[in-house]
């Protein structure tokens, strides 16, 4: 069954940085377009950053360009991100996903919390 499991959500002061991972099990990261999205109440999910199978193509959404970087450890198979400069308007739940049409994966989310 595959699971992807977030973790490293936290509380953390503006200006602070923290590192979020997704640890993927029966399925292998680099043959997905791996993302994380995130949602805070009565909004839709919107996609932070992704990273296509091969690695070569890595997008991010306007507002955390610079800030926030995606990665991926293949031998771990766990996909990374990596948030500095965090803002209030950062603080959502932040979660994992795996897509290969049809198939779309999701995590449980975690939370992420900035404010002083």
């Amino acid at each position: 069954q595959v699971q992807l499991v977030e973790s490293g959500g936290a509380l953390v002061q503006p200006g602070g940085s923290l590192t979020l991972s997704c640890a993927a099990s029966e399925l292998t990261v680099t043959r997905y377009t791996m993302g994380w999205y995130r949602q805070t109440p009565g909004k839709q999910r919107e996609l932070v950053a992704n990273i296509d199978p091969s690695g070569q193509s890595i997008g991010y959404r306007s507002s955390v360009s610079g800030r926030f970087t995606i990665s991926r450890d293949t031998a771990k198979n766990t996909v990374y991100l990596q948030m500095n400069n965090l803002q209030p308007e950062d603080t959502a739940v932040y979660y994992c996903n795996a897509k290969d049409y049809p198939s779309d994966y999701w995590g449980q989310g975690t939370q992420v919390t900035v404010s002083s």
